[in-house]
């Protein structure tokens, strides 16, 4: 069986299984003990697996991500591309959030079911709360004043600012020492994705158990808020896509939105099956230098950075997923947390992973920082795979996008290329 077939079955079998037992058992001894000593415990191993991979896998991969852009040689194009990317992310995230505060897919719940998710103890560290909340209080907490006890403690919003403080001075840095540093960085990174591979195989295993003990808890009920998630998630994907995005291409590309789907429809179909930005890299190229017409140097430059870094789609679905977990467990988030979610959001699509599932470690540590019980992301995994397709084309599209309005007032080739074109992602 492939991987995706497999957690078919791993999602099947958990949903079902929980389902019968909260109808056949309700708050039974024997449904209580299964779900505390088995299920659960099971669960956690997988997540903790996650979690364990979530401070080498960010910090290699927003280093590396931000040497790709090559900062000495490309900072014109890497300027453009950099604030494109950002007011575009932030936009995806503000339309996500507007969404799930509005529709409320994750409220309903019985107060019995939120008390008995709430119970179960936290599997990640939370980040320490500021004293002051002042913004100018929080600008100040985002620089670290020691990167290791930043990380150790959880706060990872001033780990991803050291990340990308240091990968800038990685960049400008050509000394033989910090060229091998590169190296190790991006074997370090390469490592982590070769460990998530591996905790994914076991993902029917945690699916499963994950479900089981969700829906023993809650019962029929969280269905009916998971279609809802969906609806959502694909409402808020479809408005960025045909509606924010058509604005871009039309008034900062200067191009016809309906001509450039057409012209982009084999990437968009590539992402969609693949679910792998990285994977869509030689497609999209092929795409932006034949149809779209795009000037070489612009396109690969644009293409192979939007492919670790201009993730517009993975930000507006974690900022979503975040807010969606803790309406279903009660969790309360103020606007202010909302704006610090928005902001993770953000700055962590430079850093997620082009893979299928590189989200999630992202989502994980989310939840730890603002105290929502992590196994919520039980609800989600099940339907992850088909998001991951939609947010895959969204951020694919995007990249084409943003190499479009970067292109727009720049020369052509300064001479004609004799390298055929890159295949591999970064």
């Amino acid at each position: 069986m492939k991987a995706h077939q497999k957690m078919l079955v791993g999602i099947v079998l958990g949903t079902v299984a929980g389902l019968l037992a909260h109808w056949l058992a309700g708050d039974s001894a024997w449904l209580s003990w299964t779900v505390t000593n088995i299920t659960q415990p099971v669960g956690r191993i997988f997540i903790r697996l996650l979690l364990m991979l979530v401070v080498p896998l960010l910090f290699s991969a927003l280093v590396m991500g931000v040497c790709e852009l090559d900062l000495k040689q490309l900072g014109r194009l890497g300027a453009k591309t950099f604030g494109y990317t950002v007011v575009l992310s932030a936009i995806s995230v503000l339309l996500g959030l507007v969404l799930v505060n509005v529709l409320q897919p994750g409220a309903g719940f019985s107060q019995e079911a939120i008390a008995a998710a709430r119970s179960n103890p936290s599997a990640l560290k939370s980040a320490p709360t500021p004293s002051n909340t002042s913004p100018a209080a929080l600008i100040v907490s985002m620089v670290p004043d020691n990167p290791i006890r930043t990380a150790a403690d959880g706060d990872m919003i001033g780990l991803i600012v050291f990340a990308l403080i240091f990968g800038a001075g990685l960049a400008v840095t050509q000394t033989p020492a910090a060229l091998k540093l590169r190296e190790v960085l991006q074997g370090l990174y390469d490592v982590m994705m070769r460990l998530i591979e591996g905790v994914l195989k076991l993902a029917p295993i945690g699916v499963a158990a994950l479900l089981f003990s969700v829906m023993a808890q809650l019962g029929v009920e969280v269905l009916g808020s998971i279609l809802s998630y969906v609806a959502v998630v694909l409402l808020a994907l479809g408005l960025h896509m045909f509606g924010v995005y058509s604005l871009a291409i039309r008034f900062l590309g200067g191009r016809n939105p309906i001509s450039f789907f057409r012209d982009v429809r084999l990437a968009m179909v590539t992402a969609f099956s693949t679910a792998s930005s990285s994977a869509s890299l030689p497609t999209a190229l092929k795409v932006a230098e034949e149809n779209l017409k795009l000037p070489r140097h612009v396109s690969r430059f644009v293409l192979t950075a939007g492919s670790a870094m201009n993730q517009n789609g993975t930000a507006l679905f974690e900022g979503v997923t975040v807010l969606f977990i803790a309406q279903v467990y009660g969790v309360p988030l103020s606007l202010g947390d909302q704006a610090v979610i928005m902001f993770i959001c953000v700055l962590a699509g430079i850093g997620t992973a082009g893979v299928p599932a590189g989200s999630l470690p992202v989502i994980m540590m989310i939840l730890g920082l603002f105290k929502i019980p992590p196994e919520g992301i039980g609800l989600i995994l099940g339907v992850d795979r088909f998001l991951d397709m939609c947010r895959t084309t969204l951020n694919v599209t995007g990249d084409l996008a943003a190499a479009l309005y970067v292109a727009r007032g720049e020369p052509d080739d300064p001479e004609p290329s004799t390298a055929p074109a890159e295949s591999s992602a970064s």
